[in-house]
């Protein structure tokens, strides 16, 4: 067991040559050329269609907090995280409010377009011709896109775009009636053109706001917004950002004014009622007191009705309170995007309960932008609206502390009331009467007095609230495209062509099963190469008579021939004859051709030369030789010849032929008989070289018994016809048969290097083909030895 390994044979090392890599791309250049071409010229129509983009930009800055002219205490400026504050403000710039507000100062309702060869332009803010829309439906009228042009100097073309089929003539100013609305066109439309016009609603232009529109931090913990408007029309850009900045800053002071106005009109209700019974009360003690005919009261009585118009103003002062406190109760309840606290209420709030407010506010921001990433019943969603749920939580506990302690307050007031009443008890009928109506003139007066002071705080403060954002910059149409990015394309094209190329080269090789080159076949077998045969420089007839003759006996084939003729004396170098036994995997491979150049070869170094035709099914030697072929190799097997019946002479290039003769019924038969053995005997004697080709092994088993019987065999593999597959079978052949005497030859090798294997046998390590010298005779072009030798274009001055 241990002989047996040590007598296997060891497979050649090879190493990775980079220099081959850079050939194998290097030889298909032009691929990469082209793809970097189409792909270039992609980018360019690209370009050309593509309509551009242009964006604009814009700045906010978000105030901290608003001026007050109310006295008291301040609530006490919260610190606010202006990233999340900025992604709450987001979402009410991004409001159907605010954009619909926004859309409704632009010109929307008609849109005008300039058609052109390869796109349409957006004509926008320009009217080349007035349209008049005299009627429309408010919701339900079309919005096809018209095409017009001129006819002549009173009349045009209007048809719906790309329909021209339907075209009808109007006269300008002629009412048209066409989907659900009434309008007319009152300009001429300029000649030599095609333009193109649409009726638009103003949710039409809300999407489209709302698409390009981008806001973020203009700076990282800073108060600054910064917002960009992406479209097709720049002057459209900058004019519906603007108009968006300039909404939002209403829509903030009309929010924060709005617990302002809640309060003067609760005021007003109140005073209402207030000035009725302050005129009744005034009226009743003035009659009471004619009648009764008094004049003053005591210094007693003078304090209590003192007492109770203080009592009565202060209950009136915490019925206000308590409104701003349930109106703040009632934005938690009611589950809004943005909590507020209002003005008359700022100074009775702590700053636990602000900073509760504040972070309500940001985790109510959070949740708007989780819902633009995840669904409702996901976890992060679940997850912050748990946050939401304690947050509101524990502010609904503060505000209903603070409603108790009003309450409790007012009740403790009406008590301090009931008491004063009840001291009045003590005093005579008649002046008891006379405090009465006195105290409720008074109450009703420091009431109306201290409602109007209130209102007049509410309506100064609702005046000094100012918006909580200012625009910073404003937007400016910028003609500057952001997309398509013209270097952007072409790079990216140069790169996609580039990778283009080099991956059609690796495909073709990857997918390409055939053999190429030695190294291909020296990783593949043991089998030795004993020569490598180069691509035939002329034009070979199906008769393959060029063969007979050695063209170019200068040329680099003519040299690889003869390289394999001088390693045939290695192979069986004992005996004096030898039998030489060429076949292949399957048709096509090229074995005639190498067996009649072999015998050629071998012809003119004067050694005797006789050239079988073992292929009794389909042979075509007897063509090279001009044979008819009626009688050969069958005839002879079968007894129906003789030797020197079949036997062809050819004069002229010294060699002998046997034909294959008749195709007969049983041509692998044939060929185990004692008849071919002892032909091939006999031959040994009168011949140095007894070349047999046969039928290929790969398709049929007749070759067997001649390669078991032979000197020499000779296995041919063809460049680019031969498939992988094929370097296997010699190696298979000597395993099954014991055989010792295969060897490899590669023919039709060429100088493509897209094929060529990129490992370099090393014959210093490892055994394999050592035995052997031979050389593809590649990168010898421009030596000078050869004829047929390919100069290279930089090679011109040179000589041939």
């Amino acid at each position: 067991m241990a002989e047996t390994v040590q007598e296997e044979k060891k497979g050649v090392s090879q190493s990775i040559d980079f220099y081959k890599i850079f050939r194998v791309f290097l030889s298909r250049w032009y691929w990469i050329a082209a793809t970097v071409g189409i792909s270039l010229c992609v980018a360019w129509l690209y370009l050309w269609y593509t309509p551009p983009i242009y964006q604009t930009g814009a700045s906010l800055k978000l105030e901290d907090s608003n001026p007050s002219v109310s006295t008291g205490s301040q609530m006490a400026p919260q610190n606010y995280n202006y990233t999340d504050k900025i992604q709450a403000e987001s979402f009410t710039i991004r409001s159907n409010e605010v954009i619909s507000n926004a859309v409704k100062t632009l010109d929307y309702k008609i849109s005008y377009y300039l058609k052109g060869r390869v796109r349409t332009t957006e004509l926008y803010p320009s009217v080349p011709f007035v349209i008049e829309i005299i009627k429309q439906d408010s919701v339900n009228f079309d919005r096809s896109l018209y095409e017009v042009t001129a006819a002549d100097a009173q009349h045009f073309n209007l048809y719906i775009a790309d329909n021209d089929k339907q075209k009808t003539v109007y006269k300008y100013g002629q009412d048209i009636n066409i989907g659900n609305m009434i309008f007319r066109v009152k300009d001429k439309i300029p000649a030599n053109s095609t333009y193109q016009f649409k009726f638009n609603s103003k949710e039409d232009f809300i999407g489209r706001a709302m698409g390009g529109l981008y806001i973020g931090e203009a700076a990282r913990f800073t108060n600054v917004m910064s917002l960009s408007q992406t479209d097709a029309n720049a002057v459209f850009a900058a004019d519906i950002l603007n108009a968006i900045m300039k909404e939002y800053v209403k829509f903030d002071v009309i929010q924060r004014r709005r617990s302002a106005k809640q309060t003067v009109d609760f005021i007003d209700n109140q005073l209402g009622f207030i000035d009725t019974e302050a005129g009744k009360s005034g009226k009743t003690l003035a009659n009471f007191k004619t009648e009764n005919k008094l004049v003053d009261m005591s210094s007693s009585t003078s304090m209590t009705v003192g007492k109770l118009s203080d009592f009565e103003k202060q209950k009136t002062e915490l019925r206000l309170k308590q409104l701003g406190i349930k109106q703040l109760q009632e934005q938690v309840n009611s589950n809004k995007s943005k909590v507020e606290i209002g003005l008359d209420l700022e100074g009775d709030i702590n700053s636990g309960l602000g900073i509760l407010v504040t972070q309500l506010n940001t985790l109510l921001a959070n949740r708007e932008i989780k819902l633009g990433q995840f669904n409702s019943d996901s976890q992060p969603v679940k997850q912050i609206e748990q946050q939401i749920a304690n947050v509101k939580a524990s502010i609904r506990s503060a505000v209903d502390g603070m409603l108790r302690q009003n309450q409790q307050t007012i009740n403790y007031i009406d008590n301090q009331i009931s008491g004063v009443t009840q001291s009045m008890s003590t005093i005579p009928v008649k002046e008891q009467n006379f405090v009465k109506l006195q105290t409720n003139f008074e109450v009703n007066n420091k009431v109306r007095s201290y409602l109007s002071e209130k209102k007049l705080e509410a309506e100064m403060n609702a005046a000094a609230i100012v918006a909580g954002a200012s625009i910073v910059n404003p937007a400016y149409p910028s003609y500057f495209a952001i997309s398509p990015n013209s270097n952007k394309a072409y790079s990216t094209a140069l790169t996609l062509g580039l990778a283009a190329g080099f991956g059609l080269i690796l495909l073709v090789r990857f997918l390409n099963p055939y053999i190429y080159d030695k190294e291909t076949v020296e990783g593949l077998t043991n089998t030795p190469i004993i020569g490598v045969i180069r691509k035939f420089p002329d034009y070979i007839d199906l008769d393959s008579r060029q063969a007979l003759s050695l063209s170019k006996p200068k040329s680099v084939f003519a040299e690889s021939v003869r390289s394999v003729r001088t390693n045939l004396s290695f192979l069986a170098s004992h005996k004096q004859s030898k039998v030489i036994c060429i076949t292949s995997e399957i048709s096509g491979e090229g074995k005639s051709f190498v067996t009649v150049n072999l015998a050629g070869t071998l012809a003119l170094i004067e050694k005797r030369v006789v050239l079988i035709a073992a292929d009794l099914r389909k042979s075509k030697l007897h063509k090279a030789f001009g044979s008819d072929n009626k009688k050969g190799l069958s005839s002879l097997l079968s007894g129906q010849a003789t030797l020197e019946e079949v036997m062809i002479h050819d004069e002229l290039h010294h060699i002998d032929f046997i034909p294959s003769g008749p195709v007969p019924p049983n041509p692998s038969e044939l060929l185990h008989t004692e008849a071919m053995k002892a032909l091939l005997k006999d031959l040994e004697k009168e011949y140095d070289y007894v070349l047999v080709d046969t039928a290929p092994v790969g398709l049929v088993s007749d070759a067997i018994p001649l390669i078991r019987s032979s000197d020499v065999n000779l296995f041919v593999i063809r460049s680019g016809v031969s498939q992988q597959r094929a370097a296997n079978i010699p190696e298979r052949l000597s395993r099954e048969y014991g055989l010792s005497n295969l060897a490899i030859v590669l023919n039709a090798f060429g100088d493509d290097a897209l094929y060529s294997n990129y490992y370099t046998t090393d014959y210093s390590r490892g055994g394999g083909n050592s035995t052997y010298y031979y050389s593809d005779y590649s990168g010898y072009s421009g030596s000078g030895y050869y004829d047929d030798e390919n100069r290279r274009w930089w090679q011109f001055w040179k000589k041939k």
